[in-house]
């Protein structure tokens, strides 16, 4: 049974479309710059994913509610067919996307990710967030301590806390964290199988070891009509490392599979 809602998203320029899906632990901003530069030729989409940022919070969260999610959303826009770009999880949303809806998936972009599934990475992060006592942080300051017991880089930190909201009885997360921990094994694991022939491009991360050779027969039984880029001298946060060159080759494949 599908637990499929409308999602929390905000639209700039116009055109055709084109959605923006960030990572986990993300919100609809960490593509806006993305955004902003397709916004002056098309009409850019950036959402909340279920269970971050401003969009509703629910027990499930796998990759055939979230493709979901996505359809909904864009049927309450009046939306039938964009280009879909994702970020790591957001990259495999847009493959799940694709593989369920092909008709409306114009085009996709997977940001250093494939369809599998991967060790539980992020466990040590979601146990940190989960041991934060929001009763003894009155500053983000104090957060930061707390969560510099348990995760070094403070660029990590940042952009972790992003998701404390405060309100008048204090810090809470805009996260859904119990349900990202139960679900953590679906949203570390594969996208569904199918095929979509559409255009798919790959972007990999040269430093990161997200995207790796051995994933290759995973994304052809897939996908067909698909390219791969590497931006140089980048992690997993390719699009926050070297913006310019992750909007180009973005913008590029949009506009070369843009109907005229």
């Amino acid at each position: 049974m599908s637990t499929a809602q409308i999602l929390n998203y905000e639209v700039i320029g116009h055109g055709q479309p084109v959605v923006l899906l960030h990572g986990l632990f993300g919100d609809l901003d960490n593509l806006k710059g993305l955004g902003r530069d397709l916004s002056e030729d098309y009409q850019v989409i950036l959402v909340d994913a279920r269970n971050h940022g401003d969009s509703f919070h629910s027990d499930h969260m796998n990759y055939s509610d979230m493709a979901q999610d996505l359809a909904a959303t864009l049927d309450d826009i009046g939306i039938e067919q964009a280009h879909i770009v994702g970020h790591s999880m957001g990259g495999k949303i847009a493959m799940e996307f694709a593989l369920t809806y092909p008709e409306r998936a114009l085009s996709v972009i997977a940001a250093d990710i494939a369809p599998v599934a991967y060790d539980p990475k992020h466990r040590h992060i979601l146990d940190a967030l989960q041991q934060l006592d929001l009763s003894q942080v009155k500053t983000r300051t104090d957060a930061d301590k707390q969560l510099a017991k348990f995760i070094e880089t403070k660029g990590v930190r940042q952009f972790l806390l992003k998701n404390l909201r405060r309100d008048d009885n204090g810090y809470s997360w805009r996260l859904n964290l119990d349900t990202l921990s139960q679900c953590y094994g679906e949203i570390s694991g594969a996208v569904r199988t199918g095929h979509y022939d559409g255009p798919i491009l790959f972007i990999k991360g040269g430093d990161s070891n997200y995207l790796q050779s051995e994933h290759e027969s995973a994304i052809r039984e897939r996908f067909s009509n698909l390219d791969m880029k590497i931006i140089e001298g980048t992690g997993h946060w390719l699009h926050a490392e070297k913006p310019r060159v992750f909007n180009r080759l973005a913008r590029s494949f949009v506009e070369n599979h843009s109907r005229t």
